[in-house]
């Protein structure tokens, strides 16, 4: 396992940008899957974004498809979401987390590593 601590969130503007940052400690960075989750209140904790090891591979909720970019630099052990033109329903806690495992489904239960998440607020 890592462990993995978030950064970046605050309260922004409808069609502001952010960009989160999720460092993560350990030796094996590299080797994990790398995902961004979010909850709303009231909601389910949903996917958003995931990046496979080598960082080439990515996939993206149709919900943030063309707005949000996940990006990774192993040699700092950071994954990084980039949020433009966020909307209100963007606001959320967003959670970054690794998997072991090489496929990219966005399945919250390929995920055994979770940071403690960090608020994003989009005010109209």
């Amino acid at each position: 396992q890592v462990q993995l601590q978030e950064s970046g969130g605050g309260l922004v503007q409808a069609g502001g940008s952010l960009r989160l940052s999720c460092v993560a400690s350990g030796r094996t960075f590299s080797t994990y899957t790398m995902g961004w989750f979010r909850q709303a209140p009231g909601k389910e904790r949903e996917f958003v974004a995931g990046i496979r090891y080598g960082g080439r591979s990515t996939t993206y909720a149709d919900s943030v498809k063309d707005r949000f970019t996940i990006s990774r630099d192993n040699a700092k052990n950071t994954v990084y979401l980039q949020m433009n033109s966020l909307k209100p329903e963007d606001t959320a806690v967003y959670y970054c987390a690794a998997s072991p495992l090489a496929l990219l489904r966005g399945r919250e239960a390929d995920f055994g590593s979770w940071g403690q998440g960090t608020q994003v607020t989009v005010s109209s």
